[in-house]
């Protein structure tokens, strides 16, 4: 598979897992207030959690391009996920027209989130096992030749 395609597939899937998480949390405050709303709380959530998922892995793609999960730090992998959720944020009010009372309500909670799922994804993906793909070609296999 070509590099740049993996790379989409990344995206895609760490915004499918942030979309999942944030849907999660959309649906506490109909389960414990029961607030009911024409739009779903848990939809629009999952949607900014895809979203944020994306930018995510885009920022992280093009600033950590180098290294590795195993070499980056809990707190710098947080740092890059609270900068995608201040672009979030930005994109978001800009897009809806808000007022600053409400920008200076989403913008920290954008990011909140956005950190605590950025170390919640380098968790994961540390404690995930390790398999090696296959170089191809036979390279790594110990053929021997009948005798």
């Amino acid at each position: 598979m070509q590099p740049w395609l993996r790379r989409v597939r990344g995206a895609i899937g760490m915004g499918v897992a942030w979309g999942a998480a944030w849907s999660v949390v959309g649906g506490v405050p109909r389960w414990m207030f029961g607030f009911n709303t024409d739009a779903p709380f848990p939809l629009i959530f999952g949607v900014l959690g895809f979203v944020a998922g994306v930018t995510f892995a885009a920022i992280l793609m093009v600033a950590e391009r180098r290294r590795g999960f195993d070499r980056m730090s809990l707190p710098r992998f947080a740092a890059w996920g609270a900068v995608g959720g201040l672009l979030l944020s930005a994109l978001f009010t800009r897009a809806a027209s808000l007022e600053m009372g409400d920008v200076l309500m989403i913008a920290p909670t954008f990011v909140l989130a956005s950190a605590l799922c950025a170390s919640g994804s380098l968790a994961l993906a540390r404690r995930a096992p390790m398999h090696e793909l296959p170089r191809g070609r036979g390279t790594d296999v110990d053929v021997r030749q009948p005798r």
